[in-house]
């Protein structure tokens, strides 16, 4: 390997890297820009009609979730010290002048969901405590006023553009299982209607009218199996649906237009996006022009509906959010005559990569799976790979920038990530698939990808790598597959539901008695038999894992009790700490893991063991 080569891809992370870019309300076109960089995470405003950029000072160390606040002359977020997403809402002013706590007296909270009023007038926010799901109105100009509570799961908070209505995705008509309706109440916090289409087919709330005085709400069903528009007014009933029924698999809401005649759609199709206006006058669907990539990225498990998304600019342009695997995010504009876009946000310029590609495998039971995969440059047959497990479950791999991709196939290691039962954008039984035998399916889904890649001869050696729930279906094939993987990466993964769940956050604690089917009390079997700590007797390849020692997600005791399991039968195990929460927040950090998971790969292709490295 030459210098240049090893160069290259340390270089991928002495850059910024932009993760998203986000529009403020108040019609300014005023552009919130976020980036992972060498000391954390930074954000800068971004003026798109004079091509201004300014950093915004005076931020907290842990930037999480932020959102930008009115006018684009604020940033929103939780202030949380530690990482445990445990705390409150404060602003920090983009010119650097004092933050504001705006939730002084309530006790701390996790964030689920946050939105502002397009006229700046109101903050709706949804929290949870150890007493529920709640759901808040902050006044500009008042105390903080309660609308909703519930014990049953209720995440996701919207406001209307005047701050008159409000809404957040509940559970109470079908308590325990997550399949949300939408309620929406007064600015007085009354009821004014919830829509559910059924027991078996969630709703979620996507935005209100940008018009003050509009109540109508764009939500998203799932009422066909697959995820399409509609737009509702809670006020008289009202509701239009799109029903697309040319289009096969998820149409997803990203935006309405400032004058809500347009909704900007994206298919997906096999884990490709397809972008689509909807004209609301006329009910009729036109494709967008643009170059392939990824345009949004879903995280349903934070207190923002997508980490980045593109969305509508003033005047109905549109501004396309892109990436893509090799290529760093860069926005695209397409102007009201829907010509061909032109570039208004270069990407950073970063060494040449290698694109992955979308492939179509098949699981055990016939379920068709996506799998982004691609081979070393360098490589002339069969090598060793990395396959990388998402977290979430309900996340899902986009094509979207990733350095540590390239620096796998940098160093003649191929790469390839999954898109398993569990994932969201491919219909609602896919994303549900998991549901009652959590690890089963997905393991299914695993090997099936493992044995496509050295069927294909892509694949010689192959490691498994993921984060979060990525990081636990990483431990569980390690233990229940153990003759598939070469070795083992996970970080911040879960090792043991009954362990973690005494030290997890009330709004996990409520997600996964839904998913799993219950309580450690209630149905003891199923933590066990999902816990990949009931199998470390099994392991044979080498482990590391990566745990922030104040993670309330997958934490810390339970990372702990499976690593001294595994080394007190003498396996090959590594814990390395950090402090912080469920996740690395800079790129020296991001750069120092690869740099340790590319030495440990080394070792395991020559034979040697991981704990005395």
């Amino acid at each position: 390997m030459s210098s240049d080569r090893r160069s290259g891809w340390h270089s991928r992370f002495d850059v910024p890297i932009r993760t998203a870019s986000m529009r403020a309300p108040g019609g300014t076109g005023v552009e919130l820009l976020l980036a992972v960089a060498k000391d954390g995470r930074e954000i800068s405003m971004w003026d798109p009609s004079t091509g201004t950029i300014t950093p915004v000072p005076g931020l907290p160390p842990l930037v999480e979730d932020p959102v930008p606040g009115p006018d684009g002359r604020s940033v929103l977020m939780l202030s949380d010290d530690t990482g445990a997403e445990l705390g409150h809402l404060w602003s920090f002013p983009a010119d650097g002048s004092p933050a504001r706590d705006l939730t002084p007296d309530l006790p701390s909270y996790t964030l689920r969901g946050i939105d502002v009023a397009q006229d700046g007038s109101a903050i709706a926010i949804a929290a949870v405590t150890d007493e529920g799901f709640e759901l808040w109105l902050l006044p500009a100009d008042g105390t903080p006023r309660p609308l909703y509570q519930s014990v049953n799961e209720a995440w996701c908070s919207r406001v209307s553009a005047d701050g008159a209505y409000a809404s957040i995705d509940t559970t109470d008509h079908n308590p325990g299982i997550r399949r949300f309706a939408v309620t929406v109440t007064t600015s007085s916090g009354h009821v004014v209607a919830v829509l559910s289409d059924g027991p078996c087919a969630p709703v979620r709330a996507v935005r209100f009218s940008p018009i003050p005085g509009d109540p109508r709400l764009l939500v998203s069903t799932e009422r066909s199996g697959y995820a399409r528009p509609a737009i509702w007014n809670p006020v008289t009933g009202d509701r239009v649906d799109v029903e697309a029924v040319a289009l096969h698999g998820d149409l997803v809401s990203l935006d309405w237009s400032d004058d809500a005649s347009l909704v900007l759609l994206s298919h997906v199709d096999e884990g490709l996006h397809r972008l689509y206006e909807y004209h609301v006058d006329t009910g009729e669907l036109s494709r967008v022009d643009h170059p392939d990539g990824g345009y949004f990225s879903p995280d349903v498990a934070s207190a923002i509906t997508f980490s980045w998304a593109s969305h509508y600019g003033p005047g109905n342009e549109i501004r396309l959010v892109r990436q893509q695997f090799h290529r760093p995010l860069e926005v695209l504009a397409v102007d009201s005559s829907r010509r061909g876009p032109r570039t208004i946000l270069p990407a950073e310029p970063v060494a040449a990569g290698t694109p992955l590609r979308s492939e179509r495998i098949t699981s055990r039971d016939g379920t068709k799976l996506q799998l982004w995969v691609a081979a070393p440059p360098s490589a002339t047959g069969p090598a060793p790979l990395v396959l990388s497990i998402h977290g979430g479950p309900n996340l899902v791999t986009v094509d979207g920038y990733h350095p540590a991709a390239q620096a796998w196939l940098d160093e003649g290691i191929g790469y390839a990530s999954l898109n398993y039962r569990g994932s969201v954008t491919f219909g609602r039984e896919f994303r549900e698939g998991f549901w009652g035998s959590i690890g089963d399916r997905e393991l299914e889904d695993v090997t099936a990808a493992r044995n496509w890649l050295v069927d294909q001869g892509i694949a010689s050696d192959v490691f498994i790598s993921g984060a979060s729930y990525g990081g636990f279906m990483t431990l569980l094939s390690l233990g229940r597959a153990p003759d598939l993987f070469a070795g083992g990466l996970a970080t911040v993964a879960m090792a043991d539901w009954r362990i973690a769940y005494d030290d997890m956050s009330p709004a996990l604690q409520a997600a996964w008695r839904g998913f799993i089917g219950g309580t450690p009390e209630s149905v003891p079997e199923k933590f066990t038999r999902s816990s990949p700590l009931t199998y470390v007797d099994n392991v044979r390849a080498p482990v590391l894992l990566s745990q922030g020692r104040a993670d309330s997600r997958t934490p810390a005791r339970q990372a702990q009790a499976y690593v001294d399991r595994l080394r007190a039968r003498g396996g090959d195990a590594l814990l390395d700490w950090f402090e912080g929460g469920h996740g690395t927040t800079s790129t020296s950090a991001m750069r120092h893991q690869q740099e340790r998971e590319l030495d440990l790969v080394r070792r395991a292709l020559r034979g040697e063991r991981w704990d005395t490295a």
